[in-house]
């Protein structure tokens, strides 16, 4: 078999991208995937379907809400269920097929199948070993469920299932309310399901800054979502094609139960790496699953790399292809880096929220003397003229040198806005290197430098 500088294990966003640096860095470099198509689950059954279908569902929010409010009459559009799901297909299929086209573009070859490693340098996949003298693993992770629920796909679902059920059901039970079960709560929400999120602890979205939180527990409660927080499930009962949610509060140790015609689980993501001979290497594993790596990404077998949800860190897309060019780099003999206090994070119902750095809790545990800059946008004209006006953007800020130390939008566009400050971030801004920015009118953006201004004088248009 012909050997390489560089086998990656896995092509999701992190494996596909370190495959495609090292190549465009002069590796001969092969990745290796079991899946049809390239993507991985980001790609496939994550975060690319499940933005087309927030993206149709709210269009047809919008229809039936605003339309009217525009002057735009008619009859309101029905769903089409199965053209909808063909729309997400074709969304899917369109990103694939373009990793596939970029692996011929850089020479990477695609090797078809699961792969494990039955010694350093060596990966197996079917029958065939093939040499290398670095692995990556990237791998990344899979849904975690809860003791007491059985996940069949068709009643009790993952995020997975969620993308692909048959029919829109009339009502769902969404356990956990992170980042993936209010985005695809929301697009059935949307869709005239009867959602309701149950959630171990008092607030969604844990680790977020509090009053974002807060807002946007209102705002998808107006939007139809019903909460039940500090409820620990304790069991599914599946029985003739519906289902029975059974929590105990936490608080009061009442038990209750809600009857749902499809659950989804969402209680968060594993590492996957079954498979792969780690225990027979000899590769240290963390506590919770993740293999241990050292600052260059490396495992303690000399050769062997991790990085993406196979390792610690937020499990992000875009923390594994930070991750991946980096590897890449370090192992094209270059030096390769990652900010790991300057990764964005996103939640993409309506509105959007994104946050990057730290919040409000994490500075008052630390001691540290901020200041805050906040900016609604109510006061945003553009906001305004497209009913999006609830939410705000909220800058903090070093109290003695203006460093900006984290910022937290809640509001259109806020997963877009957010890289401004990212930007700012890597380059030590200041929040008057941002208010004393000129930002085009109008745009949404116009509220970010307002809470930037906020953090000193004061915002004009507040």
């Amino acid at each position: 078999m012909p050997s390489f500088d560089l086998i990656v294990i896995g092509a999701g966003p992190g494996g596909y991208v370190c495959a495609i640096r090292a190549a465009q860095l002069g590796l001969k470099v092969a990745c290796v995937e079991g899946r049809e198509t390239l993507g991985g689950t980001c790609l496939n059954v994550g975060c690319i379907p499940s933005k087309a279908m927030l993206h149709a569902s709210h269009m047809l929010h919008e229809t039936h809400e605003n339309f009217e409010k525009m002057g735009l009459m008619g009859a309101r559009p029905t769903v089409d269920w199965a053209k909808m799901q063909g729309y997400k297909q074709d969304v899917v299929n369109g990103n694939t097929k373009g990793i596939e086209f970029l692996f011929k573009k850089n020479k990477v070859t695609w090797l078809k199948g699961w792969a494990s490693i039955p010694a350093p340098g060596q990966v197996k996949v079917g029958d065939d070993v093939h040499e290398a003298k670095h692995i990556v693993i990237a791998t990344g992770s899979e849904p975690a469920s809860l003791p007491g629920v059985t996940v069949d796909e068709k009643t009790v679902v993952t995020s997975t299932g969620a993308l692909a059920l048959p029919t829109i059901p009339k009502s769902m039970v969404v356990i956990g309310a992170g980042v993936i079960g209010l985005e695809l709560g929301s697009v059935y929400a949307r869709l005239g399901t009867a959602v309701t999120v149950v959630e171990y602890l008092d607030a969604i979205t844990p680790g977020m800054d509090g009053e974002v939180a807060k807002n946007l527990q209102r705002i998808l409660g107006k939007q139809g979502l019903k909460f039940v927080m500090g409820a620990a499930v304790q069991g599914v009962d599946v029985a003739k094609g519906a289902a029975s949610v059974r929590y105990k509060l936490r608080k009061t140790e009442a038990d209750a139960a809600i009857e749902a015609e499809t659950v989804l689980v969402a209680t968060g993501r594993k590492p996957y790496t079954t498979g792969l001979g780690l225990e027979a290497l000899g590769v240290e594993m963390e506590p919770r699953g993740q293999i241990r790596i050292n600052d260059h990404w490396a495992t303690n077998i000399p050769g062997i790399h991790a990085i993406g949800d196979a390792v610690t860190g937020p499990m992000l897309a875009h923390k594994a292809e930070d991750e991946g060019m980096a590897v890449a780099e370090v192992i094209a003999g270059k030096h390769g880096h990652v900010n790991y206090g300057v990764i964005p994070g996103v939640i993409y119902t309506t509105p959007e929220v994104a946050s990057v750095g730290q919040t409000e809790e994490q500075l008052k545990a630390e001691g540290r003397a901020y200041k805050v800059g906040k900016f609604p946008f109510m006061g945003n004209a553009r906001a305004k003229a497209v009913f999006q006006a609830e939410g705000f953007v909220k800058m903090l800020a070093c109290k003695e040198t203006d460093r900006i130390l984290g910022c937290h939008i809640i509001g259109p566009g806020a997963g877009d806005l957010i890289h401004e400050i990212c930007v700012a971030m890597e380059f030590g801004a200041s929040a008057q290197d941002v208010a004393l920015t000129c930002h085009a009118h109008p745009t949404y953006s116009e509220a970010v430098r307002e809470a930037a201004l906020a953090c000193g004088d004061g915002a004009i248009h507040a």
